[in-house]
């Protein structure tokens, strides 16, 4: 692990003018970004080429074995390729870049031999350099595939930083699971399987206990003329309990909270989720332009996974 993190240290020192260059041909190129590589540095090429993808860089993975035996046709004109290979001298490799120069297409070796073959016939050239791999043996690939990974990392932290991706363009592509609900969900999205529990400021208590049980929600607004004046929870039931012994003749404007904590349909539900930790309140109601739309619930937000 140590020998790992000190390859990464010196990568920043072979950081080369080569890097501002690539970065600048990505962004400019007209068509998508190939990344290929044989073994090991294959495997990192396909997690590049995800993190890209994903931070807004069109991409696309070839393997290089394959490239020379008909997947060559995946590379279009005005389209950049990177080629990534500890050694830059393997077979495959010799046979490839030639291919991509004659195709016309920009190409930057990412290599961890500048004198290689690979480095020659690249325009450009990601220097991932290391003195020795993590293996005891010094023979499998471990430091230098965590630097091609950490130099195709700082690749597209950088395109994303020029093309000022914002954590809108983020959610865009990724709509599902925890983290595209965080980015996207907003509470109108919850609402439509949501029950309104719902009394008037004279309703009895009886009836006012029956709509908090019956919406299941632990919680009843309190709205008159259309406009929400008030909530009852399951805590403000108890509390009434306590202090007397018949609730006969009391009405829900007796024991409502006044004033309570709104959101509009539009909240992102993390924003929401927000208010409720920071108020340790489980429920909000709903209300746009004075008009109550339901109530969310701090349980239902715990369904999405969004926690």
């Amino acid at each position: 692990m140590l020998s790992e993190s000190k390859a990464i240290e010196k990568l920043a020192d072979l950081l080369t003018p080569d890097f501002v260059s690539a970065v600048e041909a990505i962004l400019s190129m007209k068509g998508r970004l190939v990344v290929t590589g044989i073994g090991k540095s294959a495997i990192i090429a396909q997690k590049i080429v995800a993190t890209l993808n994903s931070t807004g860089t069109p991409s696309l993975f070839l393997h290089a074995s394959e490239a020379i035996h008909g997947d060559l046709g995946m590379v279009q004109a005005g389209d950049v390729v990177i080629c990534i290979s500890k050694s830059g001298n393997s077979p495959e490799i010799k046979v490839l870049a030639p291919i991509i120069k004659r195709f016309g297409n920009i190409l930057i070796g990412m290599t961890g031999n500048t004198h290689s073959f690979l480095a020659q016939q690249s325009d450009l050239v990601l220097d991932t350099t290391v003195t020795e791999e993590a293996c005891p043996l010094n023979l499998a690939p471990t430091s230098s595939t965590t630097a091609q990974l950490v130099m195709g990392d700082a690749l597209a932290v950088t395109l994303m930083e020029m093309k000022q991706f914002t954590a809108e363009d983020f959610a865009k592509y990724h709509p599902g699971g925890a983290l595209g609900k965080k980015l996207l969900l907003r509470v109108k999205d919850m609402l439509a399987n949501t029950l309104k529990p719902q009394v008037s400021p004279d309703t009895s208590i009886k009836a006012t206990i029956f709509e908090i049980s019956e919406k299941r929600l632990g919680v009843a607004a309190v709205v008159d003329q259309g406009k929400v004046v008030g909530i009852i929870t399951d805590g403000d039931i108890r509390r009434m309990l306590n202090k007397t012994d018949s609730i006969s003749g009391l009405t829900a404007k007796d024991i409502m909270t006044v004033h309570p904590k709104t959101i509009t349909s539009n909240t992102m539900v993390i924003d929401a989720l927000n208010i409720l930790e920071d108020f340790s309140i489980t429920q909000l109601v709903v209300v746009d332009n004075d008009e109550y739309k339901g109530v969310l619930h701090l349980h239902d937000i715990l369904k999405e996974g969004i926690v």
